[in-house]
């Protein structure tokens, strides 16, 4: 049986990442860590333990207490506030990584997933059904960190022949957790404001188009990845996912459907900037040729999901 540890449970995949994995390994067998306390039902279901991927030697030691065969590593800092704390970020997400790396090809880990995203576009890059491999030139400190670790992860395959998989994650929307620092986040904090206010002052401009998922396909995708044979595995450095492209004045109009008397204005700040060097949509026919990627939800029937469910988390009836 596999022993899974998800490093950076807390955060809004490693959340539900963490419940998905112990659905199918048993609750038992699935680790969750971070450096603050977990949802509820992470707490609850299984293991737990407070741990920092900033120390190597108490990590060694925990992978091998509980002889973990697969390591999910999710902690980082995100988008916007990496902006804000540059060298901190770049020390969390890029120290965090090779301590991962070094530990499994140390002692043997079978499959390593770690998380890259569409920040490592830039404003060279195609903007429209942007390729899997094309210019990536990231303007950002949380995109140049995943450039760099993709670089590294197919590094240490080649290398060393460690199992290293990853996708270049799209932004997340999930009704469970609240968003945590990215650009992306308006997609789910106006999900809030128009039920709890009716209303919702977006950070990025109406026609801010971006590529976007919800986090059940998102989560289902990552499963899907790991289960793959290897064989059927041709990059090495991150995967294109796609899901589904809209701008806040889409993801409005939508709302509207459901709450007529919802209003959006526009007040772009600093992550307007960071939106504008991202793609607008996302080319993943190598995800859905290597291991038959697919996605279930469109923006009509995340809208209506998330409407419901974050609904009944505020206890307000929507419709």
């Amino acid at each position: 049986m596999e022993k899974i540890i998800v490093i950076g449970a807390s955060g809004q995949i490693g959340s539900e990442l963490t419940m998905a994995l112990r659905n199918t390994f048993g609750n038992e067998n699935v680790f969750a860590t971070d450096i603050k306390q977990a949802t509820q039902d992470v707490m609850d279901s299984g293991p737990f333990q407070i741990l920092d991927v900033l120390d190597v030697n108490a990590i060694r030691e925990y992978l091998s207490k509980n002889k973990i065969t697969q390591i999910y590593h999710l902690a980082a800092v995100l988008s916007g506030t990496a902006e804000k704390h540059p060298l901190k970020a770049w020390g969390i997400n890029m120290d965090g990584l090779f301590n991962i790396l070094e530990l499994a090809k140390e002692i043997h880990i079978s499959k390593v997933f770690w998380p890259s995203s569409i920040a490592v576009f830039g404003p060279t890059t195609p903007k429209v059904n942007t390729p899997q491999l094309t210019y990536t030139e990231p303007s950002t400190v949380y995109g140049i960190s995943k450039l760099a670790g993709e670089r590294w992860c197919e590094y240490y395959f080649n290398k060393y022949g460690l199992d290293v998989r990853s996708i270049r994650y799209p932004g997340l929307i999930s009704y469970k957790t609240e968003a945590g620092g990215g650009t992306t986040d308006y997609a789910v904090e106006i999900y809030y404001d128009a039920i709890k206010q009716k209303r919702y002052e977006c950070f990025l401009k109406e026609d801010a188009k971006l590529p976007m998922m919800f986090m059940d396909d998102a989560i289902e995708s990552t499963i899907e990845l790991m289960n793959a044979d290897a064989s059927k595995i041709s990059i090495r450095s991150s995967y294109n996912l796609g899901g589904i492209s809209f701008n806040p004045k889409e993801i409005a109009r939508e709302i509207k459907k459901h709450i007529p008397e919802f209003e959006i204005t526009y007040k772009p700040d600093f992550r307007q900037k960071i939106a504008e060097s991202w793609p607008q949509s996302i080319d993943d026919s190598v995800a859905k040729k290597d291991w038959d990627c697919k996605y279930i939800y469109d923006l009509a029937k995340m809208t209506e999901v998330m409407l419901k469910e974050v609904g009944n988390k505020l206890k307000v009836k929507v419709g």
